[in-house]
């Protein structure tokens, strides 16, 4: 057991470790101190014990009384609020309950019939040529470089071909041989005519001759087969000749061909532009059909190429103007006209494949730059637009929120600022299906689905459900698209500026953040 005196003394704590004559004179020290607190307190034992009183029954009633009242006190203020509480938040969800869910609501709008389009696409040049050899050799001279305009017709390089040249002189040898052989076949022809005529006379006169009697029979035939022979043979040599003069023929044009080849010694520009690239210099071999040498672009007219979207294809017209706008040059953009279209969508991408021509006299767009082009598009059919925070999105598609079957109610109190609120009326909920078509961010288009002037839910919360009734106030929203503002002119590609009507709430600062919220592809 423990005694009294030592449940006073503090616990006791491991000692460090000390000397042996330490140890002993401090546990001394504790036993004395434990001892005259042992007498203290017998002292003050039998001093309580001669003067306590005993208190008396009533007194202790009192304080029994006193204890429970200010237990029931107690009990009072902590149960009397909470009880109050838990009543009033009782009245406020059983009137919660009964309420009609409160929304917003627009109502639908048409958007513009007339829409700008902005696509991208690359400057090319409208014509564009490599530059390719035709004679084989080395390169002797060279007399341009990139960047040097050339007018057509100028010697741009000069190929030393000496294996040509000596072609072209053979085949000039070749001519000639042809020509001296024509003569011979000639001279020959006119020696079968002679002959020919002398046997002709000759068989006339045996004819004659045979007839009196004067010759035999037999030197008459002789001398008139001797005539069809003659005859035979000024019909070979003829032949012969026409095939002397055909030889003639095919060796001037052998001639004109090496001629030809021997003339692309002389590289010369095909045509008014830029030179663009170089690949060689004085000194390289040059291979005919292999060796690009150069390449040259006419600029002083650009083309682009845009792929049109399907729903746009049917509003793109040849003749129709364009815009031509790029970065390096702000807001300053070119005019230009849609030259062509492919009369046909690409089944890969569903786009139409259209070219812009535009001028560029003073040279300062430039072949391979990245730029817009902005089309007017007069759509066949207007769509409606909504807000965007209005789409719901799920696993069955998008849906907008519609109020049906409405009713109005009293017009609300004006609020602090002395202005009266929107209109006020109730709605059965419809969740209707639709289609969508271009997302401005703020606002959507829908293409299908929807008509002029349907009340559309805005931001629609969990108690927008299918034929629930709710009681719904209406708003302003964005939904005025003008095609061609200021503010769509800084837009980027296929996207448009939203202009704010007066009175409108702000548009969001983070639209991405909104389509996160409406769900997955918005």
């Amino acid at each position: 057991m423990i005694d009294a005196d030592e449940k006073l003394l503090p616990p006791r704590e491991e000692a460090p470790r000390i000397e042996a004559p330490a140890e002993e004179r401090l546990r001394e020290e504790i036993e004395a101190l434990r001892r005259e607190l042992k007498e203290l307190k017998e002292k003050n034992g039998a001093r309580h014990d001669t003067k306590a009183a005993r208190p008396r029954g009533r007194t202790l009633w009192l304080i029994g009384i006193a204890f429970l009242i200010l237990l029931v006190l107690a009990a009072l203020l902590g149960w009397l609020p909470r009880h109050l509480r838990a009543k009033e938040l009782e009245k406020e969800s059983r009137q919660e309950k009964q309420a009609l869910p409160q929304v917003k609501f627009v109502r639908a709008q048409s958007s513009a019939g007339a829409d700008e389009l902005m696509l991208p696409g690359t400057t090319e040049a409208i014509t564009d040529a490599p530059i390719l050899a035709r004679a084989d050799g080395y390169v002797a001279q060279r007399f341009v470089d990139i960047g040097d305009r050339v007018r057509k017709g100028r010697v741009m390089a000069i190929i030393a071909a000496p294996d040509l040249d000596q072609q072209v002189a053979q085949a000039r040898a070749q001519v000639a041989q042809a020509q001296s052989a024509l003569k011979q076949a000639d001279a020959n022809l006119q020696q079968g005519k002679a002959n020919e005529e002398l046997a002709r006379v000759t068989a006339a006169r045996y004819e004659h001759l045979v007839a009196r009697g004067a010759v035999a029979r037999q030197d008459n035939d002789t001398q008139q087969t001797n005539y069809q022979t003659q005859v035979s043979n000024v019909s070979a040599l003829a032949e012969a000749e026409g095939a002397a003069s055909q030889n003639v023929e095919s060796a001037r044009a052998n001639l004109r061909r090496l001629v030809e080849l021997q003339g692309f010694e002389r590289v010369t520009a095909p045509f008014d532009g830029v030179v663009t690239l170089r690949n060689i210099d004085v000194g390289a071999l040059i291979t005919t059909g292999t060796t690009l040498m150069f390449r040259v672009a006419q600029t002083d007219r650009l083309r682009t190429y845009i792929n049109v979207p399907q729903p746009n294809a049917p509003s793109v017209t040849v003749g129709e103007e364009a815009r031509i706008s790029a970065a390096e040059f702000g807001d300053h953009d070119f005019p230009g006209r849609v030259t062509r279209t492919a009369q046909a969508l690409d089944p890969a991408t569903r786009t139409l494949v259209t070219e812009v021509q535009v001028p560029n006299p003073d040279g300062k767009l430039r072949p391979g730059m990245f730029v817009n082009v902005k089309l007017q598009i007069q759509r066949v059919s207007e769509p409606i637009l909504v807000p965007g925070d209005s789409l719901i999105v799920d696993a069955a598609g998008a849906h907008v929120g519609v109020l049906r079957d409405v009713k109005r109610v009293p017009p609300p109190s004006r609020n602090n600022n002395g202005k009266s609120k929107g209109e006020t009326i109730d709605g059965t909920v419809h969740l209707q299906n639709v289609t969508l078509g271009r997302d401005y961010g703020a606002a959507t288009e829908i293409t299908a689905g929807l008509s002029q002037g349907d009340l559309v839910i805005v931001n629609p919360n969990d108690n927008v459900r299918e034929g629930v009734r709710a009681q719904a106030t209406e708003t302003q929203a964005i939904l005025d698209v003008e095609s061609g503002s200021p503010a769509q002119r800084k837009q980027n590609v296929n996207s448009e500026k939203l202009q704010k009507q007066p009175g409108a709430e702000p548009p969001p600062k983070r639209p991405s953040e909104m389509k996160k919220k409406r769900g997955p592809g918005f």
